[in-house]
């Protein structure tokens, strides 16, 4: 599909900063009316998800959310998302990932960018429910590298229901996103991610094998200190470059054959150009890539009287089309 670079986003003329744009609705912004109904399954492995729900009146059409790095179902964009949805009538799933409800799982494992076996675990059971004629899915950041790349791996097997995808400010080669955190101008990003993970991985000392090093862990100050020592281990991967060469959805573009859109922003700081698949965009029937001028890293700030944001108007007018 042609890839969209005349977006119809406008920035407030005070939020242009892409900085801004990202911290912004992190500090200030509240989504009211969103009451979560909580429902934990059980995992093969032993482990357990917490799910969620949000129902509308007798609805058969659902959203499923998943959320960004170290982020869970109460992220302001998340239930931003679940709004928008539930004000057209739409049930909301808001999925957390292992150790993002609140609690933590129980294995040493936890979730990491490319965890698509979980999420096959979700919409199976929702599939389960036989409640739900339509289904879309969403995904932000980390969330929308995995949505991609689940859409990729289960191109040709996915169930009649789905409707259609968006991924949001999507890290696709997580290699070069990686090492672009790490720039100076990104540090404040990088230590409070790291902070978070690193805090995670501590709790997990009664579980960790004496190959995990948790004082090295402790004093990682990238991502690649980090996915070496941590991440690739548990998860089964050799190192961290095996990681993210394995789990970057970009590869699993091409492959996709539902209506997806992704949504990355040409400021993003999180982003570099390498996270912009425009050559997969052209040449794919079903994926779409747009790329706003501005909008920062999960921002999209609109000032308007229902507080929806740019990205949520976007996702459902293309879902509804799809």
């Amino acid at each position: 599909m042609p890839v969209i670079r005349n977006s119809t986003y406008k920035p407030p003329a005070l939020l242009k900063n892409k900085h801004l744009q990202t911290i912004y609705p992190f500090l200030f912004r509240k989504v009211k009316g969103i009451s979560y109904q909580r429902e934990r399954i059980e995992t093969k492995d032993g482990d357990f998800l917490d799910l969620d729900w949000t129902q509308g009146p007798e609805s058969d059409r659902l959203v499923v959310v998943l959320h960004g790095l170290e982020s869970s179902s109460e992220a302001g964009y998340v239930m931003g998302m679940i709004k928008a949805f539930q004000r057209r009538g739409w049930a909301g799933l808001a999925v957390n990932y292992r150790g993002c409800s609140g609690e933590p799982n129980r294995l040493l494992r936890s979730y990491h960018s490319g965890e698509t076996d979980d999420v096959r675990t979700i919409l199976s059971h929702v599939l389960e429910k036989d409640r739900y004629k339509e289904i879309a899915l969403v995904g932000f950041s980390l969330g929308g590298n995995i949505l991609l790349k689940y859409l990729g791996e289960q191109a040709t097997r996915l169930p009649k229901e789905f409707q259609g995808a968006v991924a949001i400010s999507t890290p696709c080669d997580l290699h070069k996103a990686a090492f672009h955190l790490s720039k100076t101008s990104n540090q404040i990003y990088l230590r409070r991610f790291l902070k978070s993970l690193k805090k995670k991985a501590q709790e997990k000392e009664g579980l960790a094998p004496e190959t995990l090093s948790l004082q090295a862990i402790h004093q990682a100050r990238d991502f690649v200190t980090f996915d070496n020592l941590f991440t690739a281990p548990v998860h089964g991967f050799e190192s961290a470059i095996d990681y993210w060469t394995k789990c970057s959805s970009k590869q699993y573009c091409p492959s996709i054959q539902l209506p997806t859109l992704l949504i990355n922003a040409q400021d993003d700081p999180f982003l570099p150009r390498e996270c912009f698949p425009l050559e997969e965009a052209e040449k794919s029937k079903h994926f779409h890539l747009e790329v706003p001028r501005y909008g920062g890293h999960v921002g999209f700030v609109t000032y308007n009287d229902e507080g929806e944001y740019w990205n949520e108007t976007r996702t459902l007018d293309f879902i509804l089309s799809a």
